[in-house]
């Protein structure tokens, strides 16, 4: 892997250094003006560098590498535009010869290819929107041993002047074929066209048209099938590197444009649609790097699917909002955006756009009704769960038996997928279960009564617990306090509480959120004021989640007013039942007591109670908001709303009606996206680095597609969507409006992703304040 790594980075460097060394935009205008076409001498210069030949087999005279390695050169090809036909010319016609069985002309030609000798292009679709490459109309009239003549004609052909010929498919005698068909064959007549970007398109007519056997019968289809997907991965990362330059182009125009005295890029507006552009960019990088390391697993059509549509999606939305936000002058022709969006708009259509390629991909993921949740399949009968294992010896793999069984054995199966936050009383068993066992806290050191699980055990064992439908009882001091005081709090401190949160006595809540200090935390008014030994805390907290159960609070206060906002908060922890403490429970619109606003008047808190030093509680809060993004941005909500929509319009039929199969497509591919974008985040916190601000970008897409699912989810459920209540009847089995309610809160809590928007702006993009 560590070699595989090298050569594609090396690779990538390489083309974007030869590329960066021109201006392929200015290069682009000008061919267009001679009538389209490419530079011969380009194209040799980029055989020898090798490029040509990264399919080609090594004992043909290639470099013997993978999609990987042609994906980093097609993202610097779209990155600067090269009008060089490298997927149709590169990429499409070897990645399909390397597929079929050696012969005298199939070696001849990929050698020739690879080194350059000869640009040829495939001609091998007949009508717009042809997604398999099944039976044609062209075929073989007249054939002498490998000598043939064909008739049909063939549309959409890249490269048209310029190439040395085509590879042709036909039937012969019944049965698929290939055929290389010279540029100059007698019988061959090109018509040219333009595409929108400038590039020519050809039609090939033959009419008798003499050409060469190259291979025919069964494996012709399948070799074909193969190396059309091989071509859309190649041309989804070109859209993936279109996407990103456009998306560079506009910001640095915002930060620099001025309007009204001041940068474009500071209008609140604008960034919004910014951050947008940067989840739609981020989101085509995460899946082409997810399904490029799936294609040893096989599914080759349906990956290619998934990154045509995602990819062909972003370059779309991204390049026409760049010319949005540039204005007049993204209009124009001089200007590079709309070179940009031309290329997209042009790949985008080309073997299937990104609304056909949804619908592919849905086929082919074969829906059946969902079976039920399977139990756990493990390598060895766990009948114990110790707490003492080395877990970095153990696989990841045999780790995530381990805890299914344990879900298997110990969670109460009536309590999987609750559709509401648990209370304590609902949640308290399995609490007091897992402390039974040891396996309360395996986030924890084991010093403290934890697993000390390693980065990466921990993060399967959330997914595990997310895939389980395990409720997630009250456990701010597990996942909050605990590591707060671990970090930032005194010896006695960690004496005191952390035993009595193991233990179930104490439970905590959160003190952050104020009626005008929501999303704004640092505008928190609560007052604490020292008064000898004790600071005497009046004000108000609220939208604290179970607050009615909590026996404790960890919040921040106003200690300093005569600094700025952030710098006169501290951290400090409160015992609910002293007096003046007093909880109101808020009744929510789903009809449940899961908030509260909890009253300070002239309570009383010793100092001792100070986490971290005086006034430096914002170092303290920030530090848990990494990893409470991370968990709000975990794809499992969104994955098992889609099982329950596929459920519902199994159940009711809704799969026959094409409106709604295009929706539910495009949620998958979603789901399957966030799923990617999340696992990126997931590998920074498996080797324990600091979780960056872009996190931000994952809570966003998350919880709004979380709440697209839910809003298809009560539209299937058709007159169940407007209930309550779990329905449960000969029709039904399901909560229906549940997830909605929980997706509307998720957009909100751990900042709302308005305020989000605002946290990408500033600390990824850099726009202007």
């Amino acid at each position: 892997m560590a070699q595989d790594l090298e050569s594609i980075a090396m690779l990538r460097d390489s083309a974007a250094g030869y590329l960066g060394a021109s201006d392929q935009r200015q290069r682009v205008r000008v061919l267009e003006e001679q009538g389209g076409g490419f530079d011969r001498a380009v194209w040799n210069q980029m055989a020898e560098l090798g490029w040509m030949a990264i399919l080609v087999p090594e004992d043909l005279g290639g470099l013997g590498l993978g999609m990987a390695e042609v994906a980093a050169i097609a993202e610097q090809v779209g990155r600067h535009l090269l009008p060089e036909p490298f997927v149709d010319a590169g990429v499409f016609p070897l990645a399909l010869l390397a597929r079929l069985p050696a012969s005298r002309l199939r070696d001849a030609l990929l050698a020739r290819m690879a080194a350059g000798d000869i640009v040829a292009g495939m001609a091998v679709q007949e009508h717009a929107g042809s997604l398999e490459t099944g039976m044609v109309a062209t075929e073989v009239t007249a054939r002498d041993g490998d000598r043939v003549r064909l008739q049909g004609r063939k549309r959409f052909v890249r490269p048209g002047p310029g190439a040395d010929g085509w590879i042709v498919s036909a039937q012969c005698e019944g049965r698929p074929g290939l055929f290389w068909v010279g540029a100059s064959a007698p019988g061959l007549r090109r018509e040219d066209a333009y595409g929108v970007d400038g590039s020519v398109v050809a039609s090939l007519s033959l009419e008798g048209a003499e050409g060469e056997w190259l291979c025919d019968g069964d494996g012709v289809t399948d070799a074909l099938a193969g190396a059309t997907d091989m071509a859309r991965m190649a041309q989804a990362a070109e859209l993936a590197g279109i996407t990103r330059r456009a998306f560079e182009l506009t910001r640095d125009y915002l930060a620099t444009r001025q309007q009204f005295g001041k940068p474009i890029g500071s209008f609140q507006a604008l960034q919004h649609r910014m951050v947008d552009g940067l989840i739609q960019v981020e989101l085509a990088s995460a899946c082409l790097r997810e399904v490029l390391a799936q294609l040893a697993d096989g599914k080759l059509a349906q990956l290619a699917s998934r990154a045509k549509a995602r990819c062909a999606h972003a370059a779309l939305e991204v390049t026409r909002m760049a010319i949005q936000l540039h204005g007049a002058i993204g209009t124009t022709n001089e200007y590079d955006v709309g070179l940009y969006f031309k290329r997209a708009m042009t790949l985008a259509s080309r073997w299937g756009n990104a609304g056909m390629h949804r619908a592919r991909y849905a086929q082919l993921l074969a829906r059946t009704a969902p079976a039920p949740a399977a139990e756990p399949v493990a390598a060895k009968a766990w009948h114990a769960f110790p707490t003492d294992i080395d877990w970095g010896r153990m696989p990841e793999s045999e780790f995530r038996q381990m805890v299914r069984a344990l879900f298997a054995q110990h969670y109460p199966a009536q309590r999987r997928y609750m559709p509401y936050r648990q209370s304590w009383a609902e949640s308290r068993d399995w609490y007091m279960t897992l402390s039974r066992l040891g396996w309360l806290a395996p986030a924890w050191p084991r010093q403290y009564g934890g697993l000390d699980l390693p980065a990466d055990k921990l993060i399967a064992y959330i997914e595990e617990s997310e895939a389980w439908g395990v409720a997630r009882p009250p456990d701010q001091g597990l996942v909050m306090v605990g590591p707060i005081l671990m970090r930032f709090g005194t010896d006695a401190q960690r004496a005191r509480f952390l035993p009595k949160v193991l233990s179930g006595e104490h439970v905590w809540t959160q003190g952050y959120s104020e009626p005008n200090a929501g999303s704004d935390l640092a505008a928190v008014r609560t007052e604490a004021v020292l008064d000898g030994d004790h600071f005497i805390v009046n004000g108000q907290k609220t939208w604290t989640t179970w607050g009615s159960d909590g026996t404790h609070m960890f919040m921040l206060v106003r200690t300093d007013r005569t600094v700025k906002k952030q710098a006169g908060i501290s951290f400090l922890l409160v015992d609910l039942k002293t007096p003046g403490v007093t909880v109101r429970p808020i009744r929510n619109i789903a009809g449940e007591r899961e908030f509260c606003e909890v009253f300070f008047d002239d309570v009383r808190v010793p100092r001792e109670n100070l986490v971290g030093a005086l006034n430096q509680g914002w170092t303290v809060a920030k530090a848990l908001l990494g990893f409470e993004r991370l968990f709000t941005g975990s794809p499992k909500h969104s994955q098992h709303t889609l099982h329950q929509v596929e459920t519902l319009a199994l159940q009711r039929g809704l799969f026959d009606d094409p409106a709604f199969v295009a929706r539910f497509a495009q949620l998958q591919l979603d789901t399957a996206d966030l799923g990617a974008a999340y696992a990126g985040f997931a590998e920074i916190a498996k080797r324990g680095e600091p979780i960056p601000a872009s996190i931000s970008m994952l809570k966003i897409w998350s919880t709004e597609t979380y709440e697209r699912l839910a809003l298809l989810l009560i539209e299937a459920a058709q007159d169940y969507g407007g209930m309550r209540d779990h329905c449960r009847n000969d029709e039904i089995d399901m909560h229906v409006v549940a997830p909605l309610f929980n997706a509307l809160g998720a957009k909100i809590f751990a900042g709302s992703n308005e305020i989000q928007r605002n946290i990408l702006a500033k600390a990824v993009l850099d726009l202007p304040s």
